[in-house]
């Protein structure tokens, strides 16, 4: 996800992405977000929840400063200790192996739109996506709103990431349409 970031063209932060209420800088902003709430939660030190997710809020060096905050996320998790007890992210409280999840439920999925609203290659199939499946699924039925788009119907034996973009209610097969407007910020 790092390097996605960084590889995200100047031009783009005004694009669809897989998120409809989402531009690309709205996603970026959302990311940088997430990579800090998440390893807030890793240290048993929860922030507040962050307010909507707003291009405008990005700051100029967010092509460094966003990689670094993802690489110290990742460094966090590292710990045995991040994944004992409970934790907090987003006002939310939670056991820390559902957080865990979590933070790689928001990579794998935040990658893969931001990989497709830039045109990047996309497509996690490394280890846990077993566990993010489940996870969504478990969302998805627990009926909180807003969470996720209307599930996009996806065949049982699809590959493990479109059964997870499906759940969360991203069509597998999306493709970007020309910019949303201009970029805010």
């Amino acid at each position: 996800m790092a390097q996605l970031v960084g590889a995200v063209p100047e031009d783009a932060l005004g694009r669809a992405t897989p998120c409809e209420s989402y531009s690309v800088g709205d996603l970026l902003d959302h990311i940088a977000g997430a990579a800090l709430a998440f390893q807030a939660a890793a240290i048993k030190a929860p922030i507040p929840a962050a307010p909507t997710a707003d291009a405008a809020k990005l700051d100029a060096d967010w092509r460094t400063r966003i990689p670094s905050d993802l690489r110290a996320l990742a460094e966090a998790w590292r710990d045995p200790d991040a994944w004992a007890g409970t934790t907090a992210a987003g006002g939310v409280e939670l056991p820390c192996g559902v957080a865990g999840v979590v933070v790689l439920d928001e990579l794998v999925i935040h990658g893969w739109d931001l990989a497709r609203a830039i045109g990047s290659p996309d497509g996690y199939d490394g280890p846990g996506l077993e566990a993010v499946l489940a996870t969504v699924q478990q969302f998805r039925a627990s009926g909180i709103e807003g969470l996720f788009g209307p599930e996009v119907p996806t065949a049982s034996d699809a590959p493990l990431l479109d059964r997870i973009l499906g759940v969360t209610g991203r069509d597998p097969g999306w493709q970007p349409p020309h910019a949303i407007g201009p970029a805010r910020g």
